[in-house]
């Protein structure tokens, strides 16, 4: 079943068992997802592939995340529950996600395919990582530790 599938799946099991905040996730995703659509029309593209919902959805983890901070700092735990437990809706929907011990197996390999020697050449090895792992890589953990490979 592909993501599309998924999400309108879950959507029908969300309304049915009145999980509010899960529909309203949901449906926040399928209208993003929408707009994704529809920006990708010019370009003859009907419907963006998966690789773009996966982008997508980590888009949105990240926003939530940066909007969780920002209402910790603002004293709103109330505002900051409510983006996490919409992380965690978004994440089901995530391929399994590297743990460090892999993702520094990876960059290695990156590094060493790439032939890259310093940290100059960190593009190359980012692009390479994106092109071969980008669903299920972590890149706020990549950055860090190719620098500190280089150095």
């Amino acid at each position: 079943m592909d993501l599309r599938e998924r999400f309108k799946e879950d959507l029908k099991v969300a309304m049915k068992a009145k999980e509010a905040e899960k529909v309203s996730t949901l449906r926040m995703i399928g209208a993003k997802l929408k707009d994704l659509d529809i920006n990708a029309r010019p370009k003859g593209i009907e419907a963006v592939g998966e690789d773009e919902i996966i982008a997508m959805l980590k888009g949105m983890i990240k926003s939530r995340r940066e909007s969780v901070e920002m209402y910790k700092q603002a004293d709103r735990p109330e505002l900051a529950e409510k983006e996490e437990s919409e992380i965690q809706v978004i994440e089901t929907f995530l391929p399994a996600q590297l743990d460090d011990a892999a993702i520094a197996k990876v960059v290695d390999e990156a590094i060493e395919k790439t032939g890259a020697s310093s940290v100059k050449e960190m593009g190359k090895v980012m692009a390479y990582l994106k092109e071969h792992y980008g669903a299920v890589l972590d890149f706020s953990k990549v950055g860090p530790l190719i620098k500190a490979k280089f150095s």
